[in-house]
């Protein structure tokens, strides 16, 4: 049977040097921007507020809200379930079908943000490092599961569904491979942004627990 190897990552932020006023810029820079730009701004609340549940809003939410004072902009772009979407590109293009949406009788909003509060596009370059950890069975699994970081967790439930395309969370993965479809189609059917991380690791312990042989 196959191992499960337990990684880890460090994260490099990049400015991209592309910058909004409006949201109409804002919509030009979702549009050009690379899937990495996607991904930190609609994940960066999450993996900084890891405590905070249900998750903060995304970037482009809050600066509509809090800084182009837009609430009605700012709820649609919050309200966008995140959990739906199994590629950046259909989460940009839900982000861009929003900004593009016509508005108060068909008159695009002309807010602008005040001089230094201009939304900043930025991205992160991903380092993947290994912990050392290597489960054999889902005893080792459960027992390591509850020693490996946040940021363990976070990248093998979060970057390997939706950053890296996969459509699917590596721990889900691995339990079909192991021969349990029906442990990784519950964890594949939770909805990890409405847990805190810690939240989420407590509950694959509760549902791995009943497939522990020990």
């Amino acid at each position: 049977m196959s191992e499960f190897h337990f990684h880890t990552k460090l994260d490099q932020t990049l400015l991209l040097g592309l910058r909004a006023r409006t949201s109409a810029q804002m919509l030009e820079g979702i549009a050009q921007v690379p899937d990495a730009s996607i991904y930190f701004h609609t994940h960066r609340f999450l993996e900084q507020h890891h405590y905070l549940s249900p998750e903060p809003p995304n970037d482009f939410a809050y600066w509509a809200t809090h800084v182009l004072n837009d609430d009605v902009l700012g709820e649609r772009l919050a309200s966008i379930d995140l959990v739906q979407f199994d590629t950046i590109r259909d989460l940009r293009a839900e982000f861009l079908a929003i900004l593009r949406a016509p508005r108060d009788g068909g008159q695009s909003a002309v807010a602008a943000s005040p001089p230094g509060e201009e939304f900043h596009f930025m991205a992160s370059r991903i380092f993947v490092l290994p912990t050392g950890y290597v489960a054999r069975d889902i005893s080792e699994f459960r027992s390591i599961l509850t020693r490996v970081s946040i940021r363990s967790l976070y990248f093998h439930m979060f970057d390997a569904r939706l950053r890296l395309g996969e459509g699917e969370n590596d721990f889900s993965r691995w339990f079909r491979d192991q021969g349990l479809a029906d442990l990784a189609g519950q964890i594949t059917g939770l909805d990890p942004y409405r847990h805190t991380l810690e939240g989420l690791r407590k509950r694959i312990l509760v549902l791995s627990a009943r497939y522990d042989a020990h």
